[in-house]
């Protein structure tokens, strides 16, 4: 499906076939993931076991390294939510599992669409000085910062923040081509759930979603849930980047891996509906998602037709790269492979070279 020229050629993806339809694979990292079986961790307030419990939850889908992602709210919210996940970066079973945090928001557009779930009252610009503040409440721990290049000044903030090793993300934009090409110049580098956070009816070309599609220097981050994208973009869009630069990301919710009901995301309620959709209290504007990693490869597979070996690459090599995180040995997982199903089932998880996960069975 990806022709790729010499200088694209795809090292070995570390998937191996282990007999049966078991395989093994580097373990799957996310790049955002806003909570998980039913843990907000947008909540300054969430229980320290209960994140314990929720890492152990994303385990046992695969998941070795993942950025809590901390969404668009107050300053003191998403200072105490920061302050928060830096504490159960020291819990001593799980706490190797947080690589980092990603930062969503606030400086996004605050234009309906784009601006997606995240509350437009508290959306602002730019501002060094908090991203200082973030840094103080994390420990220094933020791996990347989402933000929409039509902000004034916003090429100078990508070039300070990268200076600092920092990821920077394009996402709930409306930026013009020329905004967008500034903000790769001046060191972003990944699009954050491409094809989301977008405008219901827009300009066919060009667009903003045109522009990251094209650019060859942005990493990009896709939902493959079946809900946020259809198969016909889902397909065109991974031809675009190839198999090197797209990644797989949950965007999760608190709503993942929990039974049906309501759940939070920061200050806003949300809805799991029994077709498997995070929605907005009451509504049906989709708001995160329900998904596991584990599930989105099984899902990738089966909407594009893509091989288990790239698509375990979109879960594991790519997003390491795309967020900058440095090698460690033994992680791992080892799971089976339906391929008339598109279905992945997890057997073991090794974090660090130490088994964290296995099934009774």
């Amino acid at each position: 499906m990806f022709p790729q020229t010499k200088e694209e050629r795809l090292p070995n993806s570390g998937l191996t076939a282990q007999g049966a339809g078991i395989f093994e694979a580097p373990g799957f990292i996310d790049l955002q993931v806003n909570g998980f079986a039913g843990v907000d961790y947008n909540e300054p307030g969430a229980p320290l076991d209960g994140i314990a419990r929720s890492i152990r939850a994303l385990r046992a889908c695969g998941v070795t390294r993942f950025l809590p992602t901390v969404i668009t709210a107050s300053p003191e919210a998403m200072e105490g939510a920061l302050r928060n996940l830096a504490a159960a970066c020291e819990l001593p079973a799980e706490g190797e599992s947080i690589a980092g945090f990603h930062v969503e928001g606030p400086h996004i557009s605050p234009e309906d669409g784009p601006r997606g779930a995240h509350p437009r009252r508290w959306i602002r610009p730019p501002d060094l000085a908090e991203f200082r503040r973030w840094q103080a409440a994390s420990g220094g721990r933020i791996r990347m910062v989402t933000l929409s290049p039509e902000w004034p000044g916003a090429a100078e903030y990508i070039a300070r923040i990268v200076a600092e090793g920092v990821v920077a993300a394009i996402g709930h934009t409306q930026a013009s081509g020329a905004q967008i090409a500034d903000a790769v110049a001046a060191g972003a580098t990944f699009s954050t759930h491409l094809g989301n956070g977008a405008h219901a009816v827009m300009r066919r070309h060009p667009n903003y979603i045109w522009d990251q599609l094209a650019e060859d220097r942005l990493m990009a981050g896709f939902i493959a849930d079946g809900f946020h994208l259809d198969a016909a973009f889902l397909k065109t869009a991974l031809r675009a980047k190839g198999a090197n630069r797209a990644v797989l990301v949950t965007d999760a919710t608190a709503a993942a891996s929990a039974p049906l009901g309501r759940y939070t995301l920061g200050e806003l309620p949300l809805d799991l509906t029994s077709q498997g959709r995070v929605v907005l209290a009451g509504g049906d504007r989709l708001a995160g998602s329900a998904l596991s990693l584990d599930r989105a490869i099984g899902r990738a597979i089966e909407l594009t037709g893509i091989s288990l070996a790239d698509a375990v690459r979109m879960a594991t090599l790519n997003p390491a790269r795309a967020g900058r995180l440095p090698a460690r040995g033994g992680d791992c997982v080892r799971f089976r492979f339906d391929p008339a199903a598109a279905r992945i089932e997890v057997i073991a998880t090794w974090v660090a070279g130490r088994q964290v996960y296995a099934t009774e069975r």
